[in-house]
């Protein structure tokens, strides 16, 4: 697999709505990145829409990401469903304005798709991953646990843990 197959040439589409398909497996992540996922299937569904302004990028992801379980150490495949919209809007340089805005200058030539694919799919990424077999367990929550209390308990149990020497000396006032 070459990077040459999520480029698409966009100066070349007419002002309609276009659709591409892609589906990629683990040598995806070689190319595109290892960071947080190494291996997967996913099949893209991609549209784009161009228009006088702008192109709107629908993606449309389907598949499984293979992790590694935080708690034991266990690859599993966590599933996957993004859906997300990405408008390219025509200006003067190229940069990212946000999260779903990017600028393109109207010269260029293609888009690469598949850097848009590999970063949405890494922030679907949970930050805690856990085998699904620990689902259902209740440590996750105890994990952090916060105890609150209110100065009126704070001075409660101040009172109650008086150091006795102590004591003795109020009675002296």
């Amino acid at each position: 697999m070459r990077g040459l197959e999520f480029k698409v040439n966009i100066i070349g589409l007419s002002q309609k709505a276009h659709q591409f398909e892609f589906q990629f497996g683990d040598e995806f992540f070689e190319l595109y990145g290892r960071s947080l996922v190494e291996k997967g299937h996913f099949k893209a569904n991609v549209t784009l829409d161009k228009r006088e302004t702008m192109i709107e990028g629908r993606f449309q992801i389907s598949g499984a990401a293979s992790l590694v379980c935080d708690r034991s150490l266990e690859p599993f495949d966590f599933p996957m469903e993004i859906d997300k919209t990405i408008l390219f809007k025509y200006g003067p340089e190229e940069k990212e304005l946000s999260e779903e805005i990017v600028m393109i200058t109207r010269t260029q030539p293609t888009l690469d798709i598949g850097q848009y694919i590999y970063e949405l799919i890494v922030v679907a990424v949970p930050i805690k991953k856990l085998h699904p077999k620990f689902k259902d367990d209740k440590l996750e929550e105890s994990d952090i646990q916060l105890v609150y209390s209110s100065p009126a308990d704070s001075k409660e149990n101040e009172e109650d843990s008086i150091d006795p020497r102590w004591e003795k000396l109020k009675k002296l006032k």
